[in-house]
């Protein structure tokens, strides 16, 4: 049984073998095309299941981003996904998602923990009244009006000046320094896929390589073989 199996494939590698390197070329061609669209039809899946991701952050549903976020990832894990970044206006190639945020499930947290800083701040006793009421009056309109967010140097320097008008203000701005405000890289997203899978593309991809493999070698060859002639006429 095994020995048909051996015949089988040593008979498959002969008739390989019998074609021609132009004919391996007129192969090439369309096979790439192929492995093209194929690679497409990853990076577009891919760039579906990521919007499906933004969409569900826009509308705070965290359990569909919970969820967006699995098959983003799982397929991302089992395609090759070629993708182009663009970073301080330079592209660049890169295998997966690139990074990407979620903003507003940031925003949520973030304005949570600012409102948990505002609560204790507003039960402080100061003889000046309630200067984080008075602070949050002139901040809060140039964070809107500036597009600053609530842990943007901009915000933060409002109330830093602000309350350097304030006696006895040192507490206050140390407490809204030191808020509990998430980190923006806790609700960053980059998701790298590997350089093959085992997927439609990913199998193309191997077959465009076997291909352009036995092509170079067989020219390499051809190009000793004439070298080999040309030394071999001249002795």
């Amino acid at each position: 049984m095994g020995g048909k199996k051996s015949n089988h494939f040593r008979q498959a590698l002969r008739r390989f073998g019998g074609v021609r390197s132009w004919q391996l070329l007129l192969i090439l061609i369309p096979l790439a095309f192929v492995t093209a669209t194929l690679l497409r039809l990853d990076h577009l899946k891919m760039s579906e299941l990521r919007r499906i991701v933004l969409e569900a952050d826009a509308i705070n549903d965290d359990t569909a981003i919970q969820e967006g976020l699995t098959k983003l990832q799982n397929f991302v894990f089992s395609h090759v996904v070629i993708n182009v970044v663009e970073s301080n206006g330079t592209q660049s190639i890169v295998f997966g998602t690139g990074p990407f945020y979620l903003e507003n499930q940031y925003l949520r947290a973030a304005n949570a923990a600012i409102e948990a800083t505002e609560e204790n701040l507003a039960n402080d006793t100061n003889p000046n009244g309630n200067i984080y009421a008075a602070v949050s009056a002139i901040c809060k309109p140039l964070a809107i009006e500036n597009g600053w967010a609530w842990n943007s140097q901009g915000y933060l320097d409002c109330w830093t000046s602000e309350l350097a008008k304030y006696p006895a203000s040192d507490k206050l701005s140390s407490n809204l320094l030191v808020a509990g405000i998430p980190s923006t890289e806790l609700f960053r997203r980059n998701y790298a896929s590997p350089l093959w899978a085992p997927s439609w593309s990913g199998f193309a991809i191997l077959a465009c390589l076997l291909i352009m493999v036995v092509i170079v070698v067989r020219l390499l060859i051809w190009c000793v073989l004439k070298i080999s002639l040309l030394f071999l006429g001249k002795s």
